[in-house]
């Protein structure tokens, strides 16, 4: 995983910048698929090596496309 931080960071960054803009807590978005809060927490933070189905599946909780965790955050 050492090699890929980079992007798991960009991608926990996204996450949680789309899950604050949702209005959710990590809870609240763990609860939307069945999730655990934890491993949202670890995502958010670059620590967790996770499937694709759990990042489609967070991307379909906060109603966003999956392409948007990859593209780096742009400041509004």
């Amino acid at each position: 995983m050492e090699k890929h931080t980079d992007i798991f960071k960009i991608i926990g960054l996204n996450v949680k910048a789309h899950r604050k803009k949702a209005g959710l807590t990590q809870q609240q978005l763990a609860d939307k698929f069945l999730g655990d809060r934890s491993k949202i927490s670890d995502i958010e933070h670059g620590k967790e090596d996770f499937m694709l189905s759990t990042l489609l599946d967070i991307a379909d909780g906060l109603g966003v496309d999956v392409k948007k965790f990859f593209m780096p955050i742009k400041e509004d």
